[in-house]
């Protein structure tokens, strides 16, 4: 079992000034205490259910750059990045850029965008649903061309490239892994299946079904299950308690997951406690698993 830990926040005492010590120094300790990833939200407003919209958000990839430049091991992504954010050349050459820079620990962690408040805040167009899900794909297929070092033109209902150029390519062989995020069972689990290396579904009731709806998928797809990487996502509330995190852990193992990736509440340090009951779990649950 794999575990990583997401920074949602960055609503830190002391004001702006104390961002960039505070993060860098979870960073750095979500490294040491050898979890496998550290993850960002890919938001420009603070979302609801996390803080207020006006609370301090940081750029995911800059923020992603700035950790690579202080950690060793750690992988880094965002969960995840909406598709409308970002042209789609741009944000594999972004992915690119990460994993050069960071000796090959880079994640393309996407989805279909959900937070138009923000999108029109900043001026960003905000299509209806279904064409979300049509950038959505168009950009999946063509991070897999631009990582294949395929130059030919790219032509789409919605993105036309003349030559998608990706100099240089990225260190991960055979590419950052793709990962999509979200439990639709129409769209995002067969892009997954079809598109994908892994999945971030939330740590819920509904779980295991979801998992048999990627499945069912996979089935339809030709595609092997046990390729996709299947992570779920936790919020830890309330004070942190080695116990729960490790009977998560556990749990999650049982019900198939291969990496359990908590969200640090405000206020809350669980890099150290992350790094504790991975060492514990790592006694009952085979690494990978």
């Amino acid at each position: 079992m794999r575990v990583g830990l997401q920074i949602p926040s960055f609503t830190f005492p002391g004001g702006p000034e104390q961002i960039a010590p505070v993060f860098g120094r979870m960073a750095r300790e979500a490294d040491q205490a050898g979890l496998h990833s550290l993850w960002v939200m890919d938001h420009f407003f603070q979302i609801q259910g996390v803080g207020a919209s006006e609370e301090p958000m940081l750029e995911g990839y800059s923020a992603l750059a700035y950790a690579a430049a202080l950690t060793e091991r750690i992988t880094l992504g965002t969960m995840v990045t909406g598709v409308t954010y970002r042209h789609p050349g741009i944000l594999v050459k972004t992915v690119t850029t990460l994993d050069v820079l960071s000796g090959g620990r880079a994640w393309l962690g996407i989805g279909a965008a959900w937070n138009e408040e923000e999108s029109r805040g900043l001026g960003v167009r905000f299509p209806p649903t279904a064409e979300r899900f049509e950038r959505l794909e168009e950009t999946l297929r063509l991070a897999r061309q631009m990582w294949d070092g395929d130059e030919s033109a790219f032509e789409g209902a919605h993105y036309a490239l003349e030559r998608p150029l990706n100099s240089p390519p990225p260190v991960r062989r055979p590419h950052p892994p793709i990962l999509v995020g979200g439990g639709g069972e129409k769209k995002t689990l067969r892009f997954v299946a079809k598109y994908a290396d892994a999945c971030n579904l939330f740590d819920s009731d509904e779980l295991p079904r979801k998992l048999d709806v990627l499945r069912g998928h996979c089935e339809r797809e030709g595609r092997d299950y046990a390729e996709i990487e299947k992570t779920s996502l936790s919020l830890i509330t309330g004070p942190v308690s080695l116990d729960e995190v490790v009977d998560t852990i556990g749990r999650l193992a049982d019900a198939g997951i291969d990496q359990a990736i908590f969200s640090q509440g405000t206020g809350q340090d669980l890099a150290g406690v992350l790094g504790e009951a991975l060492a514990r779990t790592e006694k009952i649950v085979p690494a990978g698993r």
